[in-house]
């Protein structure tokens, strides 16, 4: 499915994602990166050893979501923009995802975003809770949205200038 519509599948997701224990901790990286090229800035960035790799560079990222404290400096590294942090402890009706982002305008905290899902549908419009840069070198900003907790392995993107002031 992924080799012909770019989406990965409910299998390939599960495979990644965090356990539902795990989610329960804090906050989590997610990693949807699901084919072998040779790539490894988030093996080099994470300072908890959280993400490896085997030797070969063209293998795919590996999480230890023990050691995973999800500090999020993995998402702005990630060429492929495959790297979400994922936080279903933020409140007792939302989960805070957060997602790489690298269009103009950035939103504004306040705002609302029009969510996607990882097939370009909207998924509804999220409060943009916190944006973070990702540095004068790296242009990826880090745009944290607030979801339900249903949607917070669905939202994936925001569509590009789909903000608004009020829900």
């Amino acid at each position: 499915m992924l080799i012909s519509t770019g989406i990965p599948s409910k299998e390939d997701i599960e495979k990644v994602k965090p356990s539902s224990q795990r989610l329960k901790k804090g906050p989590s990286v997610m990693i949807e990166c699901f084919q072998n090229i040779p790539c490894n800035p988030c093996v080099a960035s994470c300072r908890q050893g959280a993400i490896t790799m085997a030797e070969d560079i063209n293998s795919l990222p590996v999480v230890d979501f023990d050691k995973c404290t999800g500090c999020g400096l993995c998402v702005t590294r990630c060429p492929g923009l495959a790297i979400f942090i994922i936080d279903e402890t933020f409140s007792q009706d939302k989960a805070l995802v957060k997602l790489p982002f690298e269009y103009l305008p950035v939103p504004q905290v306040g705002q609302y975003a029009c969510g996607l899902n990882r097939a370009g549908q909207e998924m509804g419009w999220f409060r943009v809770n916190r944006v973070t840069s990702g540095g004068k070198k790296n242009m990826t900003n880090v745009i944290s949205l607030e979801v339900p907790h249903e949607l917070s392995m669905e939202v994936r993107n925001i569509r590009d200038g789909g903000y608004r002031n009020e829900k």
